[in-house]
């Protein structure tokens, strides 16, 4: 296993850490960014396409699932982490499976659907880039891809704006977090071009901006196979 395999492997094993407390700040709504702006712009976002079916990466313990189920939106829900696979089945909203995106770039998940959605679940490097690759094989003729996460401007800090792996950190959450994963920092022609090396065209690129603080809360890319129509 190499150094990115390895902190790829960090990242799942700090959420199985973290499983409880997230469900916890999700539910509780202790996130202050999800309940002005983040958990709407993604709702919004996957709606604006009008999909039968859509397909959540990395979703966690539910929550995008149920939002979309009450708009009669069929939802499967993939994830690593069997904790919150077990807190999104208690809860419902949709189907969900114990998944790692390893699974899914090899195609174990026979699945296509109108939407797929990432939402602030693109964490890694490697494990990235493979389920980029099969991001085709899971989207319905005219489908489309949905990715929200931090904006690179605003998500940099004080480090060099380049693509490369940063420390994590828990800064902001309760003391029941522990063990912050690293992650894999990319700048805005990083996401373009992880993109675009894996026959995706970039669609439309939104910046949700935090309605107090005036800076872009995170950015959405909307893509869809390059030889698809928009």
């Amino acid at each position: 296993m190499d150094s990115e395999q390895r902190n790829d492997r960090k990242i799942i094993d700090s959420w199985r850490a973290n499983a409880a407390p997230w469900t916890a700040a999700v539910r509780l709504g202790q996130i202050e960014s999800r309940q002005l702006i983040t958990d709407r712009a993604i709702i919004e976002a996957v709606l604006e396409r009008a999909p039968r079916s859509v397909l959540d990466l990395g979703c966690g313990e539910g929550w995008l699932a149920r939002a979309l189920a009450a708009h009669a939106i069929r939802v499967l829900g993939l994830d690593g982490v069997a904790a919150l696979i077990e807190q999104a089945q208690r809860s419902g909203g949709g189907e969900f499976r114990l998944a790692s995106y390893e699974q899914i770039a090899a195609g174990e998940i026979a699945v296509r659907s109108d939407v797929v959605v990432c939402n602030f679940s693109l964490l890694g490097k490697t494990s990235v880039e493979g389920l980029m690759r099969a991001m085709p094989s899971l989207l319905q003729a005219r489908g489309t891809l949905i990715i929200q996460t931090l904006h690179p401007l605003i998500a940099c800090g004080d480090a060099a704006y380049q693509d490369g792996w940063r420390e994590g950190s828990w800064l902001g959450f309760d003391a029941a977090f522990v063990d912050p994963a690293p992650w894999y920092f990319r700048t805005l022609q990083g996401w373009i071009k992880l993109l675009s090396d894996h026959g995706l065209r970039l669609l439309e690129l939104r910046e949700p901006v935090h309605p107090t603080l005036k800076r872009p809360a995170s950015v959405i890319f909307i893509a869809a196979p390059a030889a698809a129509g928009s």
